[in-house]
């Protein structure tokens, strides 16, 4: 985890750099909760409109610039620094909420974001989708991209178990279903494909043992 979070680190710097009237510091402890919140809100909302233009870059900017200024009212990512800098403040149990709503919203944007790049990062957007499952587990659209990440991915095993549950929740979804219909066919061809080097693995034992026999018998004929 520590790991993913350097990785996050470095990802929000480079985003953020990208961005002409982004000042850098994230030192949103500073600032009032509830301004940091809005703030980091406004980011977000920003982010969908460049989406929804296809502006791609800048969407994935804005969404970092997001993450970037929550990080510092996050306990779970302020504990592991803790002694330095300003102390983390305190969040109401509804500041709490909607600082965990935003951060899922911008990870779940962030793997729509990469899902529309020509080169895409499937791992990268797997992670994301984890990130958002792991505080809001029925969420179609991140069980949608975690499937389709990991079916890219070569594992189209857990792939269905995601796209499965996906479906459960929204049967009439038709790219759960071509997705889900991918990921099955994936394991049909492994099955086949199984079976044929196992029926290969016996037909060459069965041949190895009938020539055995043979030559058993070619020796007890000959005498002593």
């Amino acid at each position: 985890m520590e790991a993913a979070r350097g990785e996050e680190s470095m990802d929000v710097q480079r985003a953020a750099a990208e961005e002409p009237n982004f000042s850098g510091h994230g030192r949103t402890s500073a600032k009032p909760v509830w301004t940091s919140l809005e703030e980091a809100a406004q980011m977000k909302t920003e982010g969908n409109a460049f989406y929804r233009e296809k502006n791609i870059r800048s969407a994935i900017g804005r969404y970092h610039r997001a993450l970037l200024v929550l990080r510092g009212l996050d306990s779970d990512v302020m504990a592991s620094v803790k002694g330095f800098g300003p102390g983390m403040p305190a969040l109401t149990p509804e500041q709490e909420a909607v600082l965990r709503n935003t951060q899922v919203d911008c990870y779940n944007n962030l793997a729509a974001c990469l899902l529309q790049r020509q080169s895409v990062d499937y791992a990268r957007v797997h992670e994301y989708s984890l990130r958002v499952l792991q505080w809001r587990p029925g969420d179609v659209k991140a069980l949608y991209r975690a499937g389709v990440a990991t079916l890219e991915m070569g594992d189209a095993q857990t792939a269905k178990q995601y796209l499965t549950q996906a479906h459960r929740e929204q049967p009439n979804d038709a790219n759960v279903k071509k997705h889900l219909q991918r990921a099955e066919e994936k394991l049909n061809r492994e099955l086949q494909k199984e079976r044929a080097m196992y029926r290969g693995m016996f037909s060459s034992g069965l041949k190895s043992s009938s020539i055995e026999e043979i030559n058993q018998t070619h020796r007890t004929d000959e005498g002593d």
